[in-house]
């Protein structure tokens, strides 16, 4: 009977032993600046072996202060969460079972059908949209990403803006006072219009037919070969923390290829400025130069900075004083040049007036992915001036190229 009872419990023992209550990730900054709020991602596979969960289990972050720390789950089964990590320093973080608190919603986004199949989404402190096939149906050659500001708010801005903007009745009683008091219904419109700052933030910024925010694309025999708007689309994360969509294109012809297919993945997380896009063609059988671009409202000159990897601009936005955009592209991987690139006279009447793009020219070859970031700071909102948007921009490259370093223990 002793041994009976001994056996089992020998058993149980090296069960506990296998079976972690708990797993620490620490993660090490390799630059001389500090990193605040920087998202990391851990394997969850690898977080469920450790500590042998079972597939309801609940899981709890703390960090060396044990404050809870907010996570999600990708569709790719990562778990990320912001980490503060000091200059050349490492911080400590436990993840256990328990009942997480509740997350507010900060990234998401969806596809507007009510407005021509508009893709839009955002953060915290930046919100943008890529058009859809409805408005290429109509002929509209809206190639670039278009931009939402935002302001006073963390909250997500995009659905009030939307309903306000598209709303038949409202409209319909719009068209109506236009016959009997233009004045009435001018007032009324701004009221609804998301092209009015009503406090929280408004589409302001000019595509047209270019690359706008920070679309790339391929070069064929020294031209553009602009992208129209995406077929399809799959939503892949869509908060607490990070929204991801994957954009599918109609096929074009590039040189010899017929029916070269492109795709973005789009993923855009919580307090950043900037999207990580990574673009990639089917069905192209050459390398060819590929550009990211930004479109040029003015003649205020662009910063290019190569060996550092960004180029930023500042845009003068639409309308009456609604403030700078200061746009930005980013490259975790060296480009072979960055420039200012006028359109033609002729050119510049095809493209709704635009001066040209700051372009940077890198290669793409078959079966790889271009990947890059992509955004803009506004100075209604939380960036000062161009200066402090250069800042920005230069830091966010520099940990672009030098990720945390995270391992699980």
């Amino acid at each position: 009977m002793k041994k009976i009872f001994i056996l089992p419990f020998a058993a149980f023992s090296l069960l506990a032993c296998q079976s972690n209550p708990e797993v620490t990730v620490t993660v090490e900054n390799p630059l001389g600046t500090d990193r605040t709020d920087e998202m990391v991602e851990v394997s969850m596979e690898e977080i469920s072996t450790r500590m042998n969960l079972s597939d309801t289990a609940q899981l709890v972050i703390y960090d060396a202060e044990s404050q809870e720390i907010p996570y999600q789950i990708t569709h790719e089964g990562n778990l990320i969460f912001p980490a503060s990590v000091s200059a050349n320093a490492t911080s400590t973080y436990t993840i256990t079972q328990g009942v997480p608190a509740t997350i507010t919603v900060r990234a998401c986004g969806r596809q507007y059908p009510e407005r021509m199949d508009d893709m839009a989404w955002e953060n915290d402190l930046v919100a943008f949209r890529a058009y859809g096939p409805t408005l290429q149906a109509k002929g509209e050659r809206g190639f670039g990403y278009d931009l939402f500001l935002k302001r006073g708010t963390t909250e997500p801005i995009l659905e009030d803006l939307y309903e306000k903007e598209v709303d038949p009745a409202k409209w319909k009683k719009i068209n109506e006072l236009r016959k009997t008091d233009k004045k009435a219904a001018a007032e009324l419109s701004q009221k609804y219009s998301y092209h009015i700052d009503h406090g929280y933030g408004m589409d302001c910024y000019a595509v047209g037919p270019t690359l706008g925010a920070g679309v790339a694309a391929l070069v064929a025999d020294d031209a553009i070969v602009y992208p129209w708007c995406y077929k399809d689309y799959e939503i892949l994360d869509n908060g607490p923390l990070r929204f991801s969509v994957k954009l599918t294109f109609n096929p074009q012809s590039v040189k010899a290829d017929t029916a070269v297919v492109e795709t973005r993945v789009i993923t855009l997380d919580v307090g950043s400025h900037f999207n990580r896009t990574a673009v990639s063609y089917q069905n192209l059988s050459e390398t060819l130069p590929i550009v990211t671009g930004i479109v040029l409202h003015d003649d205020e000159p662009a910063t290019t900075a190569p060996d550092k990897g960004y180029m930023t601009y500042t845009d003068p936005t639409t309308g009456n004083d609604n403030g700078k955009l200061f746009m930005g592209a980013v490259f975790p991987t060296a480009v072979q040049d960055m420039k200012t690139v006028l359109f033609s006279a002729d050119e510049k009447k095809q493209r709704n007036n635009a001066e040209g793009h700051v372009l940077a020219y890198s290669t793409y070859a078959p079966g790889s992915e271009h990947v890059y970031y992509w955004g803009y700071g506004w100075d209604r909102s939380n960036v000062e001036n161009i200066d402090a948007w250069n800042k920005y921009v230069a830091d966010f490259a520099d940990r672009v190229q030098h990720p945390l370093k995270v391992s699980v223990k």
